[in-house]
């Protein structure tokens, strides 16, 4: 489809096809806006936890936890600042960006590795919101109609994706910031109290888990910041925007948790508990929508790059549908740590390839995103170096995978310490790499 062939309305809205040029009419407030609504998460507060009680470590001192949260934020969102910088500048969605990186064949294997983390994460914020409303009135709603009427709302703004943008703007973030306004008055009039026995020994694990939040939208920026009207635009806003919303998510979470004697498991009570909680707790509540809203869109988008002939409006309403009914039975997030870590071991080490290819190699002379692009199978080993780096630095807690992990740390005699950040290391590890083989390109072409 030719851009002559669309009409004015549909100028307005996000391409039904593949190759068809995106409309540019995210201004810098739209875009900060809905970052700012990204990063505040109902699941983000009981995430809190994994910062401020990393796995194997004692827990963290409070400003041990907000220093953490500041870095694995920051450092998290720029990775995603730069993959959707990308975005903006070619008008192309997250998955079709990486024809230029991997070739179109190639670019197949981390777009199903997105569709994945993508279905997976809608089921936990569908889930995130059946808990949300069984706090707010006592479990008397079935669980099984709040999933359907999320999830049905969630469709419907991931056919309109960019209208659902503006309307965030005017109307959603305002609440919001209010809501989040009165929480932090609230829980700061009372006491806070520290945890006994804590220790700065698992900073790095704990900036690994608010980083691994953070990044888990790389593979998603580019669906949005290709409507960009600038990239200068798309990469400040998404930097101001998540921060300042996941920064305040987590430091209110912590907060809730140490207020509850440290049960993450009781951490919406306290939001209940103060005075009119209930009301703006509901706002948060509602908002969690354009969570599961984000990750609908973004499947269908990775979809579409397997399908680029197929309508993305059936591809979103299709992958509603199974998000809902695959979040039916579920009722806890119990793994929710686990799956942080493999999101950030997978698309940690992918945004420094792309982001180092991009802007200093291939990306400075031509970016094939052609359905025929040739394969460049070289760029899957700076991928797979960070992978591995990922593995070794922080195994995770899935029994039978870090038992595999363990063993290689131990045959090769690296054991990481305190100061070991799987995040940071998988990052700059595969940015080593490139840059050599960006170098290399280079030297050849010569």
């Amino acid at each position: 489809m030719s851009t002559a062939d669309v009409t004015p309305d549909e100028r307005k809205e996000a391409p039904l096809l593949l190759d068809t040029e995106p409309p540019r009419t995210l201004s810098f407030s739209d875009q900060s806006a809905f970052w700012l609504n990204i990063g505040v998460s109902l699941l983000g507060f009981s995430g809190a936890a994994a910062v401020l009680m990393p796995v194997g470590h004692p827990p963290l001192s409070i400003a041990a936890a907000l220093l953490a949260t500041a870095v694995g934020t920051v450092v998290g969102i720029l990775m995603v600042a730069g993959a959707g910088a990308v975005g903006a500048r070619t008008g192309a969605p997250a998955m079709a960006v990486l024809r230029g990186l991997f070739g179109t064949k190639l670019s197949y294997l981390p777009t199903a590795a997105n569709i994945v983390q993508c279905i997976g994460w809608g089921v936990f914020e569908l889930t995130v919101i059946a808990l949300g409303v069984s706090a707010l009135t006592d479990g008397k709603v079935p669980h099984g109609l709040v999933i359907i009427a999320a999830g049905l709302l969630s469709t419907v703004m991931a056919i309109w994706p960019l209208r659902v943008l503006h309307i965030l703007r005017k109307y959603v973030t305002v609440a919001v910031g209010i809501a989040l306004v009165y929480f932090t008055i609230q829980l700061l009039r009372q006491p806070v109290p520290e945890m006994p026995g804590t220790s700065w020994s698992g900073f790095f694990p704990a900036v690994d888990s608010a980083l691994a939040v953070s990044v888990s939208f790389v593979p998603l920026a580019a669906d949005y910041t290709r409507h960009s009207r600038s990239v200068k635009s798309a990469a400040g806003a998404t930097v101001l925007g998540y921060s300042v919303g996941q920064g305040w998510c987590y430091l209110l979470g912590i907060i809730a948790i140490l207020q509850a004697g440290g049960d993450p498991d009781k951490i919406f009570d306290t939001f209940l508990g103060v005075t009119a909680g209930w009301a703006f707790f509901a706002v948060l509540v509602l908002r969690e929508t354009d969570q599961s809203f984000a990750n609908i869109y973004s499947t269908a988008m990775s979809i579409q790059n397997l399908l680029p002939r197929v309508d993305r409006r059936i591809l979103a309403g299709l992958v509603g549908v199974a998000v809902t009914l695959l979040a039916l039975p579920v009722h806890d997030f119990s793994s929710y740590a686990n799956f942080l870590y493999l999101i950030g071991s997978v698309f940690v080490p992918l945004s420094a390839v792309l982001i180092v290819d991009y802007f200093l190699g291939r990306g400075r002379g031509f970016w094939d995103l052609d359905q025929n692009s040739p394969a460049r199978p070289i760029m899957l080993l700076p991928w797979a170096i960070g992978f591995v780096v990922y593995q070794l630095c922080n195994p995770g807690s899935i029994s039978w995978w870090a038992d595999f992990w363990t063993k290689a740390q131990d045959a090769i005699g690296f054991h990481p310490g305190w100061w070991t950040s799987a995040s940071l290391f998988a990052f700059l590890s595969a940015a080593l790499v490139t840059s050599i083989l960006v170098v290399a390109g280079r030297r050849r072409e010569v």
